[in-house]
């Protein structure tokens, strides 16, 4: 076998079909590279060679044209990121970041500000007064040492629930900007012991706000009220520190959200509802509401007048003293007079009685929280968060020394409460009974003792209203006992004038019975009720021995639920008598009763005619419908 020497290829050149070899001292080959470009004009130029001979490169074109720029990537790869990069980097996102952040918040505010810019009322159209202008107000009174205090609120329908009206007094439903930021806020509070505001509504008389209803009304009434919440059994002392941890919760929460102070915390603008919850009321109201002067209020708001957080704590604990005593407002043996307890709390340290002495162990704790409350020093008073806290505790503490759940409580309280109606239901029969005896005796000693005096009775009454039928396009249909029956648009048809013509003859009848007179009790008035309906009926002649022309159908029978459930010397008219007198030129007065029971119908709208402004001739009525009727029940009572 043949060995060829390696030196043989080294330091060597030779031609080849490529051109000339060269091989170096290692036998390499040395070669020339070139790097070729595209130019702008898609054209390949030499850019560069290297002569690995030399270890040498040798630009080729000084200008080259490069269509991705003027210059080369670097010969050597980056080590990283370098660090002024670096910061210009994370000064660039904390800039998007924080713009990001302050547009949201532009967008969110801008929005908030439009909303406080505009305020619309809820349409009156919603809401149903549950009487008429006497009867939806209900009255709470409250007895304190001042006098009898009488507050009037309106209730009505709202979204299928019972609201209270409350009047905004000095504003004519354009509100300002202050108010609209104001009635915004207050929309916004949703709290279990903080009852809710729905809106504002505007009608003829003024302007009221629509607030949630407590059905067992103010903590004043519930407090007072030792019958229905007798002490010891059902108002024991856990319910009495619950019902303080309620407020507690309530001014908590209130304190915490926009509106930030109540500014008029008393035991009457706390209300109680159906499951015997406290809620606050009348809170976030200061445009329309002033603070005022009362006993409630911290000492130095009576100097000064203001508001503050520290100040609804104060008020806080008169109130609890008021359901630890269950007596009147800063109640004190020592001075009864509202006039003389306000000038000694303002000149001097003067508070309500709470004596610790005599305090349990369990009544000194709250004892000791109630005289922090009420401290003269606004600064030593705990926040309402404080109070919450200590409150939960005393109650947590309170179930484990009775080993009772909180069902079995509830369970409890449910048999303490049902045990109390059963008395009560007892004690209201005795009284009932009593009372119908003493109007079973009353009766007849006013009512006639004879039958011609009760057949003289009806007589001349009828004979008032036979002479009234005689001026209106009405026909008598009947007398059964004390019932007189009308109708109108029968026999003959009469398009819409018989609603007309009932309705002024129910108005000629009242206005007679306002005179009438009985022969043997010239002074004891008569009081009757009178019902109107409309619509279609079958009438006829029936019976052959004495025939009678006799009225069938439902709206005879409507008829006579709305003189039922109608009051004394008022015209209950329904809502399709009311469509029909809205269609005719006639001007009648008449108010919305509201939303009634009738039986058979169910719920129905109905109303009280009150009046007609000015009356308008038979002939000037145009009928647009001619198969209706209208029938009219009246019965003296």
């Amino acid at each position: 076998m043949e060995y060829v020497n390696v030196n043989y290829f080294r330091n060597r050149s030779f031609t080849g079909n490529a051109g000339t070899y060269k091989l170096d001292i290692y036998g390499d080959r040395d070669v020339k590279l070139s790097v070729i470009y595209t130019t702008i004009h898609n054209k390949y130029r030499n850019l560069f060679t290297f002569d690995t001979e030399y270890n040498k490169t040798e630009v080729t074109e000084k200008d080259p044209a490069f269509i991705w720029g003027k210059k080369l990537p670097n010969f050597k790869p980056d080590k990283g990121i370098a660090v002024q990069d670096i910061i210009v980097i994370v000064l660039a996102v904390t800039v998007v970041v924080v713009a990001t952040i302050a547009f949201i918040f532009y967008r969110q505010n801008r929005r908030e500000r439009l909303i406080r810019m505009r305020w619309s009322h809820i349409d009156p159209d919603l809401i149903t007064l549950l009487e008429n202008h006497k009867h939806n107000v209900v009255s709470l009174k409250i007895d304190d040492e001042r006098k009898k205090m009488d507050f009037k609120i309106r209730r009505a329908f709202y979204d299928r629930k019972i609201v209270i009206l409350k009047e905004l007094k000095h504003s004519d439903g354009n509100f300002d900007e202050t108010q609209r930021i104001e009635l915004n806020a207050l929309q916004q509070i949703d709290y279990y012991n903080l009852t809710k505001f729905y809106g504002t509504v505007k009608f003829e008389h003024g302007v009221f706000g629509v607030f949630e209803y407590g059905e067992r009304g103010s903590l004043r009434y519930v407090l007072n009220d030792m019958v229905s919440y007798p002490e010891e059994t059902f108002m024991d002392w856990e319910f009495k520190i619950s019902v303080m941890y309620d407020i507690a919760k309530g001014m908590s929460y209130l304190h915490a959200s926009d509106i930030q102070v109540h500014g008029r915390l008393k035991s009457t603008n706390c209300v109680v509802d159906n499951r015997m919850v406290v809620k606050i009321t009348d809170f976030g109201c200061n445009t329309f509401l002033s603070p005022g002067r009362d006993l409630w209020i911290a000492p130095e708001h009576l100097r000064k007048q203001g508001t503050s957080q520290k100040g609804d704590v104060y008020s806080f604990a008169i109130i609890a003293q008021e359901i630890v005593l269950r007596k009147c407002t800063f109640y004190t043996e020592c001075c009864s007079d509202r006039e003389e307890k306000m000038s000694r709390v303002i000149m001097s340290y003067f508070r309500p009685d709470l004596d610790c002495d005599t305090a349990s162990e369990k009544e000194l704790e709250v004892y000791t929280l109630i005289k922090s409350c009420w401290d003269e020093d606004p600064e030593k008073r705990p926040d309402f968060k404080k109070i919450e806290n200590c409150l939960g505790k005393i109650i947590s503490k309170i179930h484990n020394q009775d080993n009772e759940s909180y069902m079995d409580n509830m369970i409890r309280r449910l048999q303490m409460y049902s045990r109390n109606l059963e008395h009560l239901v007892e004690e209201r029969t005795v009284l009932y009974k009593a009372e119908r005896d003493r109007a079973d005796f009353l009766n007849f000693m006013l009512l006639p003792g004879t039958p011609m005096e009760v057949v003289d009775m009806l007589n001349d009454i009828y004979k008032g209203f036979d002479s009234i039928v005689d001026h209106h396009d009405v026909y008598k249909v009947e007398t059964i006992g004390d019932a007189y029956m009308v109708a109108s648009g029968l026999p003959k048809r009469n398009g819409n004038r018989h609603a007309v013509d009932i309705c002024r003859m129910a108005l000629d009848i009242l206005a007679f019975m306002g005179t009438f007179q009985l022969r043997h009790l010239p002074r004891i008035p008569v009081w009757i009720r009178i019902g109107v309906h409309s619509g279609s009926c079958a009438a006829g002649v029936v019976g052959v021995k004495m025939p009678r022309y006799c009225l069938f159908g439902d709206t005879v029978n409507t008829a006579s639920r709305m003189e039922s459930t109608g009051h004394p010397l008022r015209i209950h008219v329904s809502q399709p008598t009311i469509n029909i007198l809205q269609r005719t030129d006639c001007k009648f007065e008449y108010e919305l009763r509201g939303e009634t029971y009738l039986k058979g119908k169910g719920m129905e709208t109905t109303y009280w005619l009150t009046g007609e402004t000015a009356k308008t001739t038979i002939s000037q009525l145009h009928p647009q419908r001619r198969t209706s009727s209208v029938c009219s029940r009246t019965s003296p009572t």
